[in-house]
C-alpha cells in the first residue's frame, strides 16, 4: 500500500507549501483541510459549465445513514440558483435499507415530515458516470432550522469528530482500500464467479473494460486511483485511493467511487456488489483505512526511530481504538450480512487486537519508513458508511490520546483469556454495546446515536421476521 506524508505537504487543500515550518492557527488549518460548502458555489458552477457546456441534468445528492444516495435531478437554471439551497425532508436520515422511513426514530410523520435547508458542498460538482458530457452531480449537506449542521447527517457527524481532533492539534491523514465483487447476474444465482487469482494480472477482458472505464470516470471527478488489484476470490477487486489530509473529501470520493463502479458495471450488464459477504463460500469484502496523525507543523505523531517499536502516541491511539472497537462494531458492521464476513481463515479480525505486519489482526502496522509510519484499520466491511466508519475510528483514537488507559500488548503477547477482547458476533450484541458506550455517544452526538440504534434495530427485526426456506422445509 502506497503511503506518504510527503503527499500531505504537497496538497494544496492542506496548507500552502511556502508556509512549511511555520506555526499555524489550528482552526484556520482545519477549515482549509476540511473544505466546507457555499463559499463560491456560483463561481464553481460558472467554471464547470465553461468546461462542460453541454450539461443538461444535475443530480443533487444526499447520503443517508446506510450510504445510499437520495436526491433528485434538476436542470441548468435550477443549478444556477442552488447556492441559495433547496429542501429535502429530514426523514431521509430515518430511511432503512429498503428506503422505508422508520417512524420510531421520531424524524418522520410524528413531527410532520419537516423539510430542512440543504446547501451544495463546495468542490463536489462533478461529471456523472453516465454520459458525463451531459450529466453532472453535486453533493448537499443538510442544516437545522437554526442554521447549524444536521446532527443526523453522516458527513456532519464526521465533521464534528474532526473538529474535536483539531482542538487537540490532531490532524489525521487517511487513505482507503475498497473491495468489491463483479459478476454476471446468472453467476450470482449459480454461485459461480469469473475465475481469477490473487494479484492476477490477467483480468477477464470484459471486467478489464469496466475497471478501465471506472478509472476514466474517476479521473473526470478528480479522484486519483493509485492501484487496482485482483483480490483473493474470483471476481473480487480492490481499489486504492491515496492519503489525503482532507478527510471529508476522502470519504466523498469513496462514496463517489461506489456509485461510479455500480453505474459503469450496470452499463456493461454486470453487477457490482459491496455486500460484506455476497457468497458464503467466497472471501468477504472489507474497507480498510490507513491513517497517520499529524500536528500543525506536519510532524507525524506516529513516527518512531525504531521501526519495530511504535511511538508512544501510536500505542496510545491503538489502545483507545481497541477499547472502543466492540462498541464500534455497530457502525463497522452495520447489518446482519456484515457478520457473515467474520470467519476464521479469511484474514478478518475476530478480536480487538494489533500487531506489526500481520493481516490477521484488527489494527495492522504495515511496513513503512520512519516518516510514513501509520496503522491500517482492517475491521470495517465494504458495506459500511465511510463517514461514520472514519468517525468511529477517530473516536477510539481520541479516547486513547485523551484518557489514561493501559497500553495494549501486541497480539502474540496476549494471554488467554484475560488479555483477549473478542468482537461481537451479531448485530444485536454490537448495537447493545454501542448504546451503552457513553464516550462514543458523546463524541458522535446523542441524537445521531439514538437514531442509528433505532434504525438498525428495526432493520434487524425486519430480517429476523422473515421465514427462511430452511425453516419451512424442516420435518417437524
Amino acid at each position: 500500500m502506497m503511503s506518504s506524508l510527503g503527499i500531505l505537504r504537497q496538497q494544496q487543500d492542506y496548507v500552502p507549501y511556502k508556509n512549511k515550518g511555520r506555526k499555524f492557527d489550528n482552526n484556520r488549518i482545519f477549515k482549509k483541510i476540511n473544505l466546507e460548502p457555499q463559499a463560491n458555489f456560483a463561481d464553481e458552477v460558472k467554471k464547470y459549465l465553461e468546461k462542460y457546456p453541454n450539461t443538461q441534468h444535475i443530480d443533487i445528492i444526499l447520503h443517508d445513514l446506510n450510504g445510499h444516495i437520495r436526491g433528485k435531478r434538476i436542470d441548468i437554471n435550477s443549478l444556477k440558483k442552488l447556492d441559495k439551497g433547496c429542501y429535502f425532508p429530514l426523514s431521509i436520515y430515518a430511511m432503512d435499507l429498503d428506503g422505508k422511513v422508520i417512524e420510531e426514530t421520531g424524524l418522520g410523520k410524528y413531527i410532520g415530515e419537516p423539510d430542512r435547508l440543504c446547501l451544495p458542498i463546495l468542490g463536489s460538482l462533478k461529471p456523472s458516470a453516465i454520459h458525463p458530457e451531459y450529466n453532472a452531480q453535486v453533493y448537499l449537506t443538510m442544516q437545522q432550522e437554526d442554521g447549524t449542521s444536521c446532527p443526523h447527517e453522516p458527513r456532519n457527524v464526521l465533521n464534528k469528530v474532526l473538529q474535536q481532533c483539531a482542538a487537540h492539534n490532531y490532524f489525521p491523514v487517511i487513505s482507503a482500500e475498497l473491495e468489491f465483487y463483479l459478476y454476471k447476474q446468472d453467476q450470482q444465482r449459480d454461485g459461480q464467479f469469473r475465475p481469477n487469482q490473487c494479484f492476477d494480472m490477467n483480468i477477464p477482458e470484459d471486467y478489464q473494460l469496466i475497471l478501465d472505464e471506472v478509472e476514466r470516470i474517476a479521473a473526470l471527478q478528480d479522484i486519483e486511483i493509485i492501484s487496482i488489484v485482483s483480490e483473493s476470490a474470483a471476481g473480487q477487486y480492490e481499489i486504492n485511493i491515496p492519503h489525503r489530509a482532507n478527510v471529508l473529501q476522502l470519504c466523498d470520493q469513496v462514496m463517489s467511487l461506489k456509485q461510479i463502479i455500480k453505474q459503469v458495471a450496470k452499463q456493461h450488464h454486470v453487477h457490482a456488489s459491496f455486500l460484506a459477504k455476497p457468497d458464503l463460500a467466497k472471501a468477504g469484502s472489507g474497507m480498510h483505512f490507513h491513517m497517520s496523525l499529524c500536528d500543525a507543523l506536519f510532524k507525524n505523531y506516529f513516527s518512531s526511530e525504531d521501526l519495530k517499536q511504535p511511538s508512544q502516541k501510536m500505542l496510545q491511539a491503538i489502545s483507545g481504538m481497541i477499547e472502543m472497537m466492540p462498541a464500534s462494531m455497530a457502525i463497522l458492521a452495520p447489518n446482519i450480512n456484515s457478520y457473515r464476513r467474520f470467519q476464521l481463515g479469511q484474514h478478518v479480525p475476530l478480536e480487538a487486537n494489533w500487531n506489526i505486519n500481520n493481516r490477521n489482526v484488527a489494527i495492522r502496522l504495515p511496513c513503512s519508513d520512519q516518516e510514513n509510519q501509520r496503522f491500517e484499520y482492517r475491521v470495517a466491511g465494504a458495506d459500511c458508511n465511510p463517514y461514520l466508519c472514519v468517525a468511529v475510528i477517530l473516536s477510539g483514537l481520541l479516547y486513547g490520546l485523551t484518557h489514561h488507559i493501559e497500553i495494549k500488548k501486541p497480539s502474540h503477547l496476549l494471554k488467554y483469556p484475560d488479555d483477549h477482547i473478542f468482537l461481537p458476533t451479531n448485530q444485536i450484541e454490537s448495537l447493545t454495546q454501542f448504546k451503552k458506550n457513553s464516550f462514543i455517544n458523546e463524541i458522535l452526538g446523542k441524537e445521531f446515536c439514538e437514531t442509528w440504534y433505532t434504525l438498525k434495530s428495526s432493520e434487524h427485526q425486519s430480517i429476523y421476521n422473515q421465514m427462511t426456506i430452511s425453516e419451512k422445509q424442516w420435518d417437524i
